[in-house]
C-alpha cells in the first residue's frame, strides 16, 4: 500500500467519523434550543447521518461510481480496489462515530 493511499484512507475515515460526531453534537444543541430531547435527537442523528458521512468522505458518489466503471470496463483493477477500500474505510469511520455517540447517550448499537 502506498503512502498516498494510506493517507487518503486515513482522511476518509476521519471525515466520515467527524461528520457523524460533529453533526450529532451540533444537532443536539439545535434540539435543545427548540425544546426536543437532546440525547434522543443525538442518537437519531447519528444513525441518519451515516450515508451522508460516507458520501462526504469519498468526495461524492459519482466519482466512486466512475472509478468502479473505469476499473470494470477499461481493465484498471487498481481503481476498483482503491474505491472499495475508500468505501470500506468510510463505512468504518461512520460506524465508529455512531458507536461513540451511542456510548455517550447510552443507546444500543
Amino acid at each position: 500500500m502506498t503512502r498516498d493511499l494510506l493517507s487518503t484512507l486515513v482522511d476518509v475515515f476521519f471525515v466520515a467519523f467527524g461528520v457523524i460526531i460533529g453533526g450529532a453534537i451540533i444537532g443536539c444543541l439545535g434540539a435543545f434550543l427548540v425544546g426536543k430531547a437532546p440525547l434522543e435527537e443525538m442518537k437519531n442523528l447519528a444513525s441518519s447521518l451515516k450515508i451522508w458521512a460516507i458520501v462526504a468522505a469519498i468526495g461524492g458518489s459519482f466519482d466512486a461510481i466512475t472509478s468502479i466503471e473505469r476499473g470494470l470496463f477499461d481493465g484498471l483493477h487498481e481503481d476498483i480496489l482503491r474505491t472499495f477500500l475508500m468505501l470500506f474505510t468510510a463505512f468504518c469511520g461512520a460506524q465508529a462515530g455512531t458507536v461513540i455517540i451511542l456510548w455517550i447517550v447510552g443507546g444500543e448499537h
